[in-house]
């Protein structure tokens, strides 16, 4: 029989997603954070690249009754809006169904409204300001310093599940026990926030319900809504080089750069300039495990395991899934905490790789494809596909952010047979009327199974 209590390593969206889904079950949860409380007034600043809700984040929150005290922090968006260096717009929609929009919201605002959810529950308990400083495999207890008494312990891991990050203590322990075979991969490329205050009376000064993306071949800038009217900015780019962060140590540089690339939108932007020079760099990297648990006492759960980059907008949802499959696989068995953790990794392990995958690529599409005209028609050429054969052809960007019923490895597997077919009946055609629909549909007939059979 397994124990009914869980320590849960990391206060962030997953660890107390999670930690409110467990309570839930009637289980005891201590929940640890190295940081303060971020509701407090002396609260440490965190990461704010906004977080983009999609389908597998919308199940998690739905899964741990907390779905409709987050809607006050989303905004929708419908789409892309990419911005040319002339200064001319293109509108690229997500979807082509009413519900198929993505929602930003606030990182630091959605953790706090997590917070709350976990702290009303009387099973659960919060340690802030306690931080994991070792892991004793063979004593199988865990080191946690308490900072403000300066004062260490024990806990012991029956289990730990380690939600503690992209940087995780847990995760370096165990790899060096050679019980996880970690690797971290490092983009050459970072980013830094700036921000586009919110207009008279609060109103948006650009489009709210669309992502905004000013592509640029080898960087971007991107703007995400926030519900008070503001927008939240982030510039991705190479780290070296000619134009990158690293030329840009200036004022006059970097006013010289926004005027360049981003005349649109720069005079709208709270002091541009200073904030390239001055703002905090942020890493971009991958991590990818061979294993993500050790026997039932240690798991590695959402960043811990798997860290990704931003771009496709997935790495809070696909922490949520990874606390929705977790908690199904707990409720569809008595299995103790070894047999848990051993399905949940055989289920969810290649699924997080997809993604990983996914998110690099999208990167590219992002900052560079999307300026292609055929990135345009093969997009129409997905959507008319889809309309006639809905039980066969859906677009991987919506099978990844529209339909959580289909693991992220299935959409990666399918959406490769789709791009070749894209490819292959419009490369000699510039517009959809031009390409042989018929035909493609008659092709994708063949070459994809229906989607019920997953």
């Amino acid at each position: 029989m397994r124990s009914t209590h869980v320590n849960i390593l990391g206060a962030g969206q997953c660890g107390t997603l999670l930690a409110t889904m467990l309570a839930r079950k009637a289980m005891t949860v201590s929940l640890f954070e190295r940081n303060t409380d971020p509701r407090g007034e002396f609260a440490a600043a965190g990461r704010s690249i906004n977080l983009a809700l999609s389908s597998r984040g919308i199940n998690g929150l739905r899964q741990a009754g907390v779905l409709e005290r987050v809607g006050p922090l989303l905004v929708p968006m419908r789409g892309r809006l990419v911005h040319e260096i002339d200064g001319s717009t293109e509108f690229l929609p997500y979807g082509q169904r009413d519900e198929e929009q993505i929602y930003s919201a606030s990182r630091g605002e959605l953790n706090k409204l997590l917070l709350d959810a976990a702290d009303d529950l009387d099973n659960v308990e919060i340690h802030f300001g306690h931080a994991l400083t070792g892991y004793d495999r063979a004593a199988r207890h865990a080191r946690v310093l308490d900072i403000e008494a300066d004062n260490d312990y024990e806990i012991e891991a029956s289990p730990i599940i380690a939600a503690d990050g992209a940087g995780s203590v847990m995760r370096n322990a165990l790899h060096e026990s050679g019980i996880v075979g970690a690797n971290e991969i490092l983009l050459a490329h970072g980013y830094k926030e700036l921000v586009i205050p919110s207009g008279p009376d609060g109103a948006f000064q650009l489009e709210p319900h669309a992502l905004h993306i000013w592509p640029r071949g080898e960087f971007m800038l991107i703007a995400l809504p926030n519900p008070g009217g503001d927008f939240t900015l982030t510039l991705f780019m190479p780290n070296e080089g000619k134009v990158s962060f690293a030329s840009l140590t200036t004022e006059q540089a970097a006013t010289e750069f926004m005027d360049k690339y981003f005349a649109d939108v720069a005079p709208l932007i709270t002091d541009p300039a200073r904030s390239l020079v001055e703002n905090p760099l942020g890493l971009l990297g991958t991590v990818r495990c061979q294993h993500w648990h050790d026997r039932g006492d240690v798991l590695l759960l959402g960043d811990a395991a798997h860290a990704i980059v931003p771009f496709h907008g997935q790495g809070m949802n696909l922490a949520f899934e990874d606390c929705v499959v977790l908690d199904r696989i707990l409720d569809g068995s008595d299995a103790g905490w070894d047999e848990v953790f051993r399905q949940y990794e055989d289920e969810q392990h290649k699924n997080a790789n997809a993604i990983a995958d996914m998110a690099l690529e999208n990167y590219v599409e992002m900052r560079d494809t999307v300026r292609d005209p055929k990135f345009a028609l093969r997009k129409e050429l997905s959507f008319e596909l889809e309309r006639r054969l809905p039980d066969r052809f859906i677009p991987r960007y919506s099978m990844v952010m529209f339909h959580a019923e289909i693991p992220y490895s299935v959409a990666q597997q399918r959406g490769a047979v789709q791009e070749t077919l894209l490819e292959e009946f419009t490369n000699d055609a510039e517009t959809l009327a031009q390409v042989d629909i018929d035909a493609a549909a008659a092709a994708a007939t063949r070459q994809l199974e229906p989607v019920a059979t997953i």
